[in-house]
């Protein structure tokens, strides 16, 4: 997947994939195991696409908590 269309995505649907691409990663990993594949180079896909999408999620993360931050600093205290 794209980037681009990982940051399109809410929250949900990110943290759906990610379950997603995780157990089709260890049902490819055990049919290696067993059975030759028939695309190994899926393996990188997707290892990748699960790295894209914590990077993602850890950025939304980060935005939040320095949105909190800032949000703090600006408020008066009495």
């Amino acid at each position: 997947m794209k980037p681009n269309e990982l940051r399109e995505m809410s929250l949900e649907d990110l943290e759906s994939k990610l379950a997603e691409l995780t157990e089709e990663r260890f049902r490819l990993r055990f049919r290696s195991a067993t059975e030759s594949i028939e695309n190994p180079m899926r393996f990188r896909a997707i290892r990748r696409d699960i790295a894209r999408i914590r990077t993602i999620l850890k950025e939304r993360v980060a935005s939040q908590e320095s949105q909190v931050a800032s949000g703090d600093l600006a408020t008066p205290s009495s």
